[in-house]
């Protein structure tokens, strides 16, 4: 089941494309949003990056993939994010956590790495 909180919002991006925004504060450590997965294997995860949907999966369990449903594929790169998600491989989501608060208006953002794959290399130049 997808869950958000009503205020999201996808505009256009100053970070390029879309990007996920928020009409009203979010307080630190909220949930923003829980995101269904449509869970890839293996198999096609050299096939996602002849396609569009490169810049739109997460990397799901030491090899497959998935894409978010939600707006989960539309948050953002920033290095120093104001949200962050967990991967719940139970229940296949991807869960947005609210690091610190976030006005309203301001664009969400995630971390696309995480230091301990080599697999998270950013594959554009951050702006």
């Amino acid at each position: 089941m997808s869950t958000r909180i009503p205020s999201l919002y996808v505009a256009t991006s100053p970070r390029g494309g879309r990007g996920v925004f928020t009409a009203e504060p979010i307080e630190a450590g909220s949930l923003i949003e829980v995101c269904p997965v449509i869970v890839l294997p293996e198999k096609d995860v050299p096939l996602i990056h002849q396609t569009y949907l490169h810049d739109y999966y997460f990397l799901w369990g030491q090899t497959g993939c998935a894409i978010a449903l939600g707006f989960g594929s539309l948050y953002n790169h920033a290095s120093l994010p104001n949200a962050e998600y967990e991967m719940d491989f139970d229940n296949q989501t991807i869960d947005i956590y609210c690091l610190h608060p976030i006005a309203a208006g301001e664009e969400i953002t995630i971390c696309y790495t995480d230091g301990e794959d080599e697999r998270t290399t950013l594959w554009f130049e951050e702006m």
